[in-house]
């Protein structure tokens, strides 16, 4: 089992990477606060049908990276909620401990290797 001081080591892991995934997503929001004139390309100046679509590409992939890093948000935050609750480390779905080393690799993760291996077998 994770001794205090290894969990204080992975919840400031966890906290730090919290700000980051918040820092990236008002970005994306930033960015995604352009008028709809400026995302299809419809402007004064006509610019050309590639350009248009470079531009919704590049609108539609923000979108995705930014729902990436809400997921992750939203596993970070579930992880600190374990932390809080003396439930960390603990996989949440046989009830067996995560693996250190898995925890220092992904330390928000939920599940053991071993059940993390069975949910995307499936």
């Amino acid at each position: 089992m994770l001794d205090q001081k290894q969990i204080d080591r992975l919840k400031d892991a966890l906290v730090a990477e919290r700000e980051r995934l918040a820092l990236e997503i008002a970005e994306y929001e930033l960015d995604g606060q352009e008028t709809l004139s400026d995302v299809s390309g419809e402007n004064n100046y006509r610019d050309h049908m590639a350009d248009q679509g470079s531009a919704t590409f590049a609108r539609e992939l923000d979108m995705t990276l930014e729902g990436s890093a809400r997921d992750m948000l939203a596993s970070v935050d579930a992880a600190l909620v374990r932390v809080d609750e003396g439930r960390y480390g603990v996989c949440t779905r046989c009830g067996k401990e995560i693996q250190p080393e898995r925890l220092d690799a992904v330390p928000a993760a939920e599940l053991c290797i071993a059940c993390k291996e069975w949910e995307e077998s499936r």
